[in-house]
């Protein structure tokens, strides 16, 4: 049997494991079942505790519903951080190695704030054929790739179809992006959809999306810091950073990291 905890971050929801001594190796079939709304646990992504390799206070092992591993997950993160501060009983800030740099997480409260690496890969609008009709187009990486485009009526957009062809558009092979739909509902305010490659549907919530569309406000609408982010699950977010020219340094996510509950199932 295998002992887990669900969490959520925002509506973005996880199961997370210890493996802290190593004796985990799930193959991708068997994180794509436990991952599986219909005949297990059910979540967006699963992520692993495990032991640093380079100096941190951890390791962050992150997998997409499909089985597939991703570089990184902001909601993801602060969940990773709250469940890793209660396993190993550590007090304070924790430091923590992913595939897209070491992360600080910082708690606070009910909230936790997650330091990310620096967003890179900036592209500018260009206008694309995604599910038959003209989008522009904004990218970023912000740990993961995201592509971004803005709209004025967010409730209207059929997120899982343009979501699917921006993910699978040529311009983002091989690899594919996440794909986000975003309206302005103040100077340093937005509200987001995001479609999740890897969960291949939209999601409730989803960190590194949210701190692409703060940073694209800031670059195209002159946004400053820190901006809110209203997502599909209710939570409105906040990402701070500091705008250096054309790059960014201490970017920051802060939001809410949830228990749900612990369980034990057979994989």
């Amino acid at each position: 049997m295998l002992h887990f905890t669900k969490m959520n971050g925002a509506g973005n929801d996880f199961v997370l494991l210890d493996n802290r001594d190593g004796s985990l190796a799930l193959e991708k079939a068997q994180i794509a079942r436990l991952c599986d709304r219909h005949r297990g646990v059910g979540a967006d992504g699963l992520l692993l505790v495990e032991q640093p390799e380079n100096g941190a206070d951890f390791r962050m092992r992150y997998y997409n519903s499909d089985g597939g591993e991703a570089e990184m997950c902001g909601n993801g993160a602060r969940c990773f951080a709250r469940f890793a501060q209660r396993v190993s009983r550590k007090t304070g800030d924790v430091a923590f190695e992913t595939l897209a740099g070491v992360i600080t997480a910082k708690f606070m409260g009910d909230l936790v704030q997650i330091e990310m690496s620096e967003p890179h890969s900036f592209q500018p609008a260009t206008v694309l054929d995604a599910g038959g009709e003209s989008l522009t187009v904004h990218s970023v990486n912000t740990g993961v790739p995201h592509a971004v485009v803005f709209v004025e009526d967010l409730e209207s957009v059929d997120v899982r179809r343009l979501g699917a062809a921006l993910r699978y558009h040529p311009r983002f092979a091989p690899k594919g992006t996440n794909a986000n739909f975003v309206q302005r509902i103040g100077p340093n305010a937005i509200a987001i959809r995001t479609y999740e490659r890897g969960v291949e549907d939209e999601t409730l919530a989803c960190g590194t999306g949210m701190v692409a569309c703060a940073l694209i406000l800031q670059r195209e609408h002159g946004a400053t810091s820190p901006v809110q982010v209203k997502v599909r699950g209710g939570d409105t977010l906040e990402i701070g950073f500091e705008a250096a020219g054309e790059s960014y340094r201490h970017v920051t996510l802060t939001g809410p990291a949830d228990f749900t509950f612990d369980g034990q199932v057979e994989v």
